[in-house]
This record gives structure tokens, sequence and C-alpha cells, in this order.
């Protein structure tokens, strides 16, 4: 058995050690391959990052006997063509972005949207499975007065979990608020057309769009989703909330969901 896994948005690749650790239990370890993609970076050498994150992985599932080969694409993603993912058949395929489709453009910004043309070829690829994780939010209307108000509400949201649960001292906290979530809030607000790269829609226009593209939703599994629900009613704050509606599990602070994740194959 052979694991191929396309990465939309790898960055610096911290989901797959535990993949990797899970797959080294096995008997005979299955060979995994991994397609990271990322945008590219400044300067001359635009594939760098990405490629630098190949390499960790790479150490790592050799330091865990498991077989694995690593190919990098740096580039606009409705820029990619299909055959640069160098699909087999016999391997099983599956695609993941978590919270990265958020940047790339809509109809209000290009003709053709972008999240089509990505999604369209991701159809093309014929995954086994597509694991999709979006910020669920509806701030990316062109108009200043919708958009404002909607994203008042959305980045009150983390504000309140961190003034909540972290001290008002605490360094990492003073670095998510302003380099991390005052930056998105900043593009949201003060920012239009192509300069404006935060865009993220609620989970059910994901649900339409992937809908279009010829994607049908699988389960949740039933196990998993339960896991979910009771450990962080158990381990975490009480006004933390994780919910499962339509297929889609939902995760958020005091009522308002802000994570959405769901599974998709071919229809």
């Amino acid at each position: 058995m052979k694991i191929h896994v396309i990465d939309f948005g790898i960055l610096y690749g911290f989901r797959w050690p535990t993949l990797i650790q899970r797959l080294s239990q096995r008997p005979c370890p299955p060979k995994l391959r991994i397609t990271g993609i990322d945008l590219p970076q400044p300067g001359f050498r635009p594939a760098e990052r990405v490629k630098e994150t190949g390499q960790r992985l790479a150490n790592y599932a050799q330091s865990f006997n498991v077989p694995f080969e690593y190919n990098a694409i740096a580039k606009r993603w409705e820029f990619i063509e299909l055959e640069e993912f160098k699909i087999d058949r016999d391997e099983v395929t599956i695609v993941s972005c978590m919270f990265r489709f958020k940047s790339l453009f809509d109809e209000t910004i290009v003709e053709e949207s972008s999240r089509d043309v990505v999604l369209n070829l991701i159809r093309r690829a014929q995954p086994n499975l597509f694991i999709h994780g979006v910020i669920n939010g509806t701030h990316n209307s062109p108009f200043f007065v919708t958009r404002f108000r909607e994203a008042l509400h959305h980045f009150s949201s983390p504000f309140d979990m961190l003034d909540t649960i972290v001290p008002c001292e605490n360094q990492e906290r003073m670095l998510i608020e302003k380099d991390m979530l005052g930056r998105e809030a900043l593009n949201t607000i003060a920012c239009e057309g192509w300069e404006r790269v935060e865009g993220p829609e609620s989970y059910k226009q994901w649900q339409l769009r992937n809908m279009r593209a010829g994607f049908v939703q699988v389960p949740l599994s039933r196990r998993l989703a339960q896991f979910v629900i009771n450990n962080i009613a158990l381990r975490y704050h009480k006004d933390f909330v994780v919910d499962e509606v339509g297929k889609w599990l939902l995760l958020g602070w005091k009522g308002r969901f802000r994570y959405a994740f769901s599974t998709w194959k071919l229809a």
C-alpha cells in the first residue's frame, strides 16, 4: 500500500509527524508520499521554505523507518497543472487543505474564481478523499459597512477567548493578538480588491462550492466526532463549543463557530 497526501498550504508541515508515527506502528509501514504546496516566497529562492519543510519531514520519517518521498510546489495555486502532482493510480490519494482557501480570490475580485479553479483541479486529481478545513466567516463582503460589522463579530470571539484563558502579560498572547489576529482584521477592514487577501466564507458557502465542483460529502466517523466532543468537554474551558452539523465538525467559542471541518469524495 502507498499513500499520497497533497497538502495545500503545507507551511511547516506540523500536521504530518503524527501520521508518520502512526504508520510506523504497522508491521510493514506503507510508503508515504507528500506533495507540499505553498505560495512562493519573495526573493531569489521562492521554493526554499516548502523544500525545507520536505527535508525535515524526510528526516523525521527516516527516524521512524517509514518510506518517504516529497514533492515541493511553490506557485500560485490557481496556476498549478495536474501533471505537477505526479498522480499514481496505485496510490491512495488524499487532498488536504486547512484554512488556506480563504486567501484565494473569489468572484468579487476576478471573473473566474480562483477558489473554483483550485477545486476543479482537485476534482481532476480524482482523490480518494478530500479533507477540508475552513475559517467559518462572513466578513468577505465587497461593501465596507457590511464587512466591518461582520468582522467585528468574527474577531471579538478569539479576543474574548484569549482574554478569558490567557494572562494579559503573556508574550505569546501579545504575539497572537498583534501579528496574527491584528493583521487579519486590518487586512479585512482596511483593504479592497486585490489587496484584501483575507476572504473567508461560511462553511455553508464552501459546501455549495464543493458540491458544484463535483464532490459529495462523506459522513464523519462517529467514533472520531464523539472523541473530539468528549475530549474538549473534559479537558478545555467550558466556553469552548464543538458540534456536528450537516456532516461538518464545528469548533468555536461561546456559541459562535469559528472553524469547520469536513471530508469529501468524488460524486
